[in-house]
């Protein structure tokens, strides 16, 4: 069949409607691996966090949720004098403790280096203005989408990421289901959580868009991150191949 597969392929290429990946530049495979690293350290810190959390349990230590709360585990494991952790323990976490510290030390300097890229490039320092998009996401964007131009409208870019529902639509009658969740997870990942931040930051505060709050007050939390991500990669998709500027979340809603 690989004879077949490659006579196939060679017909495809001729038609005139077939759409081909550019090739990446070496500055964006170099940015790319930066944020391949930094998303290789981050996993690895995670881990780390999550077995010294364990550990410390078995003990009855325990600590509140989140990264920043992790500083207070690691300060009793380093107290000596702490009868709560028997000498092997300490021994063994405080390698757990040191392996944390070196983790978060080479995230910052990777995060440094990309605020420093978005400082000086101006397409990422106009996606940065977008509420939700900071400095790893519109760094991203530029490394893993090389040509914005190549899809015909800021739709097609959305669903390329897959924020957009499947569609089950038959006879007529229009059924849609989850998204689909095609295309690159991390920069769907990214897009999500900044629009989870953004809602977050909307609920009780009055100068937010009177849009997002209506849609809040009637459609569940979840839902409505996903429809801002889509909202947020449509406005991204019009800086990058119209040009201009970030005009804000009300001005876009009235306008799509």
């Amino acid at each position: 069949t690989d004879a077949a597969d490659a006579e196939a392929i060679s017909e495809a290429v001729t038609r005139k409607t077939m759409r081909f990946v550019p090739v990446k530049s070496p500055e964006q495979q170099a940015a790319a691996m930066v944020l391949k690293t930094r998303a290789l350290l981050v996993r690895q810190q995670t881990q780390t966090i999550n077995a010294l959390r364990a550990h410390l349990s078995e003990l009855g230590i325990i600590a509140g949720i989140g990264t920043a709360k992790i500083a207070s585990l690691i300060a009793i494991v380093r107290v000596e004098t702490d009868a709560r952790l028997p000498n092997a323990a300490r021994f063994a976490l405080t390698a757990i403790a040191d392996q944390i510290d070196a983790l978060a030390l080479q995230i910052n300097k990777l995060e440094r280096e990309l605020v420093a890229e978005v400082k000086h490039d101006e397409d990422m320092r106009r996606l940065a203005t977008i509420p939700g998009v900071g400095a790893i996401t519109s760094a991203s964007i530029k490394a893993l989408v090389p040509d914005p131009g190549g899809f015909k409208s800021g739709r097609h870019f959305a669903a390329w990421l897959g924020l957009t529902p499947r569609s089950h639509s038959s006879g007529g009658k229009e059924r849609l289901g989850k998204i689909s969740k095609m295309g690159n997870p991390e920069l769907r990942t990214l897009l999500v959580a900044g629009a989870t931040s953004v809602l977050r930051h909307a609920r009780g505060n009055h100068k937010a868009p009177r849009w997002l709050v209506a849609l809040l007050a009637r459609r569940p939390f979840k839902v409505v991150a996903i429809a801002l991500a889509n909202k947020m990669a449509r406005i991204i998709w019009a800086l990058l191949t119209k040009g201009g500027t970030y005009r804000g979340l009300e001005s876009s809603a009235a306008s799509s």
